[in-house]
């Protein structure tokens, strides 16, 4: 748990926990000297005389000119804003399919604290049946954030969002004209492409996707501890590039794509009746 507080909207006030909704479970890789293989640490040094900082000698502080610093101490911060730690402050409701998700960030669960089922069950169909998300405030690890609450089977999640000024403006990029005619592209060229999409289109299920980069290392660590190579360094060799025609039709690619017999990705998934389907019909085409 990471804390507990509660949700408000209007004079509703729902008792929660805040808990983490994910988990790390990439490679972690440790740092280590290659001429000991010993594990490099983490230091923090101070600047401007390059010796390393004890813990309890760190504070915070803010520039307000340059070299001179307000120094806040953690019950300071705290203090600022007491009931606004303690409170998912919903702010508005909005229709779901609004928000980007550009603006999406880290996602956790809300539990009912004590005495709060009914009004947490309450709120959660409410969003449900409205098809709306809250939109709130937050402040967690000293930080305020704008939030998303949301409602996921039987949970409401927290997404924390970006502020819109967290978010580039696309507008100095160079990009094809919305109009896709002006963009060179076809009617023809589109039926082929919503084709294209609709083979390869399926439900979401997101425990069908693997990190097949993890699952890799993985083997290779284990190849080589099998071969007793746990401390040798060695130069990897370059995977051979896939092999692919000099083709710029984009009219060709599409008829070749619909043409395939499974899609081109990594996933490592089973295939669906409908996935199956869908072959025969592209392949019919």
């Amino acid at each position: 748990m990471i804390w507990k507080g509660a949700v408000s909207f209007g004079l509703v006030h729902v008792p929660v926990r805040l808990y983490p909704a994910t988990a790390h479970v990439g490679v972690g890789f440790d740092l280590l000297d290659r001429r000991t293989f010993d594990p490099i640490g983490y230091r923090k040094i101070n600047k401007a005389t390059g010796e390393e900082v004890a813990k309890e000698d760190i504070v915070r502080g803010i520039e307000h000119r340059k070299g001179e610093y307000v120094v806040l101490s953690d019950e300071e911060i705290r203090a600022a804003n007491v009931a606004s730690t303690q409170t998912v402050e919903i702010l508005a409701f909005v229709n779901a399919a609004e928000i980007s998700f550009l603006y999406l960030d880290t996602p956790y669960f809300l539990a009912p604290d004590k005495g709060g089922d009914k009004v947490y069950a309450l709120l959660r169909e409410a969003l449900r049946r409205a098809g709306k998300i809250g939109v709130a405030n937050v402040v967690m690890h000293g930080k305020q954030h704008l939030a998303a609450l949301v409602p996921s089977g039987p949970v409401l999640a927290l997404n924390t969002l970006r502020w819109a000024s967290e978010v580039r403006d696309p507008a100095a990029l160079t990009l094809p004209p919305e109009d896709v005619g002006r963009a060179g592209v076809t009617a023809k060229e589109v039926d082929m492409a919503l084709r294209l999409v609709e083979e390869m289109s399926s439900a979401w299920e997101p425990a069908q996707y693997h990190d097949t980069f993890h699952d890799d290392i993985l083997a290779l660590v284990a190849r080589k501890v099998k071969a007793g190579k746990t401390h040798a360094l060695e130069t990897p060799e370059p995977p051979a590039a896939a092999s692919r025609d000099n083709v710029v039709d984009l009219s060709e690619l599409l008829r070749r794509s619909l043409g395939a017999r499974a899609p081109a990705t990594p996933v490592r998934a089973k295939k669906t009746k409908r996935d199956t389907e869908s072959e025969a019909k592209g392949a019919s085409a």
